[in-house]
């Protein structure tokens, strides 16, 4: 009787155990069990089957997902797991696609579990790749542990966005919500748009939010300014708080402008301003330390090795020898994603090109003036000028057009300034591409000064980029050129004893900023003011306009072409 009560339980995995300790030795059957070795490898049906029949127990019927998930590789309890959260309707098997399925396969148990537990758990209501953010959710478990492995105390759960007021919002405006574990995008498009996508100079970059603020707070502040294209607020997947800033993008620069006057230091809430600008999405990377004798299609097919996106380089030759670059290029990729990510791969220093370590950085941003401002400018920027063509010369080859004030050139490049409008532009369509001196020279219309705070906080970052670089990458022997900041110069400190502290210089002597001659600094004996110690007397930023910005793809001939010269 009690060998029969056996084979009526077997595959139930406790009564089987009872059963066999109740049984008398003389009635056990002879036949040997499998062992457990051998069923865990899976010689032996009795294991899977308890396991299996452990599974399904209290789980009901297992949907026709199942298989798949075991057949793909994923551990019996995780193809589980997943396959309950198939059962809400919270994710489809379809919606999944192989990097997430990897990545699940390659975690720990135990941590896809907890992971596959967190997404259920989850508002996956604006959610619409739901295997990028289960992905971001795998990454932030990861990161989460490494801390907690660290000591770093788990940042406390804080409260989410008001959900009623978020749709609310959507029902009015029909706007969609997509939210990853990185940002929560609002918009873009517009519902029935039919417009062109909105261009630089209709974004503007929102800081100082309060990490606690979420879209339902800002969308009615913004849309007062215009209509929204999108928002993004940046999320942090540690805290599950934002970032404290968000991208907002216009349908037009109007209301990015507007927004900049309006909201700009608005006390959103008690003692707490924000800070709205202009932003705009920079696809260029400035690359130092190239070997000067590599040319256009030499570059574009090194660098396309390295991240993908590349379309255009842009290099600059000598007016006294063409055949040689000047020791820099820009990297024009398709999108600020890809340029990006190849700033990342680029800025490692483990990349070298031939033989030479670079230095990688963001091309300056360089703002443009509206028609109105343009349609003011008298001044012509004149580039590509060899060392022969001197200000006289140039003076007398624009004055056929109109009487011409004065002339500044600095190095290969030149500003002229006429007393009317109308003669600037006769001149530049007359001289543009005519040959003065040893070559071809560009014409065009200079730009206005940009904002001067806003050029100091450019210089400021900069110096800043170079410091980190400097530190973090030292001894480089460059070929930059001199209108660029010669950090690559450096020479290295000699051994031997260390040099006596110098008096300090009486503040009346030390040379700063100073007003421009008519517009133009004279470049022998002004340089713009840099925090002492970043650069030394061999390398120091000298008094040229940087070459921070390329060739345009818009028609304009030079970034850098503001008739202020910097300050």
């Amino acid at each position: 009787m009690e060998a029969s009560k056996v084979q009526k339980d077997e595959g139930g995995g406790e009564a089987l155990s009872r059963t066999i300790l109740k049984t008398p030795s003389s009635f056990r059957t002879p036949s040997p069990i499998p062992s457990c070795s051998k069923m865990a490898e899976g010689n032996g049906e009795l294991l899977d089957d308890i396991n299996q029949k452990a599974d399904d127990r209290g789980d009901g019927e297992r949907t026709e997902d199942y298989p798949k998930l075991l057949e793909y590789g994923l551990d019996k309890k995780v193809a589980g797991k997943l396959d309950e959260i198939y059962k809400t309707g919270k994710l489809a098997h379809a919606e999944l696609d192989e990097r997430a399925l990897d990545a699940l396969k390659e975690f720990p148990v135990d941590g896809a579990l907890n992971v596959l537990g967190q997404f259920l758990e989850s508002n996956l209501e604006h959610v619409s790749n739901k295997s990028a953010y289960l992905c971001g959710v795998m990454k932030t478990y990861r990161q989460k542990s490494r801390a907690s492995q660290q000591g770093v105390a788990a940042p406390a759960t804080v409260k989410g966005p008001d959900e009623d007021k978020i749709k609310k919002i959507l029902e009015r405006t029909g706007y969609t919500l997509d939210v990853t574990t990185g940002q929560r995008k609002y918009g873009g498009p517009p519902p029935h748009w039919e417009g062109n996508v909105p261009g630089n100079g209709c974004e503007v970059f929102c800081g100082k939010i309060p990490k606690d603020m979420y879209e339902d707070e800002l969308i009615p502040l913004f849309e007062n300014c215009g209509i929204i294209w999108d928002l993004r607020l940046m999320m942090d997947p540690m805290t599950g708080t934002n970032r404290g800033y968000a991208f907002v993008t216009f349908t037009n620069r109007e209301a990015a402008v507007n927004a900049v006057r309006q909201l700009n230091d608005f006390e959103i809430r008690t003692g707490k301003k924000i800070g709205v600008t202009i932003s705009f999405n920079n696809h260029r990377l400035f690359v130092g330390n190239i070997p000067k004798n590599r040319d256009r299609d030499e570059l574009i097919e090194e660098f396309s090795k390295h991240a993908p996106g590349l379309y255009e380089v842009i290099i600059y030759s000598s007016p006294d020898d063409k055949k040689k670059n000047r020791g820099f290029c820009f990297l024009e990729y398709e999108s600020h994603k890809a340029a990006s990510l190849a700033k990342r791969r680029l800025g490692t220093g483990r990349i070298k090109v031939w033989g030479c370590d670079i230095i990688v950085d963001w091309a300056d941003p360089q703002e443009e003036p509206d028609e109105q401002t343009m349609s003011k400018v008298k001044v012509l920027y004149v580039r590509n000028l060899t060392q022969d063509v001197s200000e006289d010369k140039l003076k007398e080859q624009f004055e056929q057009y109109g009487k011409v004030e004065r002339v500044k050139k600095i190095k290969d490049y030149a500003f002229i300034h006429f007393e009317d409008r109308d003669s600037a532009v006769e001149a530049m369509r007359g001289l543009n591409g005519k040959e003065i001196g040893a070559s071809n020279i560009e014409v065009s219309l200079a730009k206005p000064p940009s904002d001067k705070k806003k050029k100091e906080e450019i210089l400021r970052a900069r110096e800043r980029r170079m410091m980190q670089m400097m530190q973090a990458r030292p001894g480089i022997v460059g070929n930059l050129s001199p209108t660029h900041p010669s950090i690559m110069s450096l020479t290295p400190m000699r051994p031997g004893a260390r040099m006596p502290l110098r008096t300090p210089i009486p503040r009346e002597y030390v040379v700063g900023k100073r007003k421009f001659d008519g517009g133009h600094q004279n470049p022998a004996d002004v340089k713009r003011r840099y925090p002492s110690g970043l650069i030394g007397n061999g390398g120091s930023w000298g008094s040229l306009p940087l070459p921070q910005q390329p060739l345009g793809t818009n028609g304009e001939q030079w970034y850098m072409d503001t008739f202020s010269a910097w300050s």
